[in-house]
């Protein structure tokens, strides 16, 4: 199976033993995952940046997702969104599809199944891509993982790829470190490290003259023009 290009995922989930199993399974699958215990903080997170999937405990400590799904879907939020719960009722099976929700899971669930699920969905978000990324001499196959540079395939690893494909998403803007770590790594990942200029570093080595990634300075990143 081709493997994910560094899709986003949103785990909320109160329980801290199904929290820490899902996430741990989804990252062992190349996700990048972040967490929340509650509505106020997904909400938070949300609004950080693109998400390709999230994963909602139904019965929240501030409420039911169903319902802040709901008010989201109407102001147009396209995110496919994958509920659990233990209700396992047919009315409320129904009612988290036509609250919003593309999938439905009921507690308890193979965590295999879960990762299936999501990674169904993240392939669903993110169809409107283009599956080649190209800049320049550069191309950039998102489905196969594979990089060219002047039609010589490279070898990279998977957090240089990862950066790689969010600079060319945003070829010619400057992106920040921090952004890098937000969409290359997970939040346990210390932002004042340095892990996005080694990486950077590395990339540009294996990338070869003339530099295609560039240094704003006090800023971060950014491919040449």
């Amino acid at each position: 199976m081709t493997r994910p290009p560094s899709w986003r995922v949103l785990l909320v989930e109160d329980d801290e033993n199904v929290r820490v199993a899902v996430s741990v399974e989804l990252r062992g699958q190349g996700l990048v995952v972040e967490t929340a215990t509650d509505l106020a903080s997904a909400d938070a997170v949300l609004r950080t940046g693109p998400y390709h999937c999230v994963v909602f405990d139904r019965m929240l400590p501030d409420g039911d997702s169903v319902a802040y799904v709901f008010d989201r879907r109407r102001t147009g939020w396209t995110v496919p969104v994958l509920f659990l719960t233990a209700r396992d009722s047919l009315a409320d099976r129904v009612t988290g599809f036509e609250h919003g929700g593309d999938d439905y899971l009921v507690k308890p669930f193979a965590v295999a199944e879960l990762t299936a699920r999501v990674l169904a969905l993240c392939r669903r978000s993110g169809e409107g891509r283009p599956s080649v990324l190209r800049h320049a001499d550069l191309e950039l196959d998102c489905a196969r993982r594979r990089v060219r540079r002047a039609e010589t395939e490279l070898s990279l690893t998977d957090k240089e790829f990862s950066v790689l494909e969010y600079l060319m998403t945003r070829s010619g803007s400057a992106v920040t470190r921090t952004e890098l770590i937000e969409h290359c790594w997970d939040s346990s990942t210390d932002p004042m490290s340095n892990v996005v200029d080694v990486t950077v570093r590395r990339l540009r080595r294996k990338l070869g003259p003339p530099d295609v990634v560039l240094t704003v300075f006090g800023v971060g990143y950014r491919l040449a023009t």
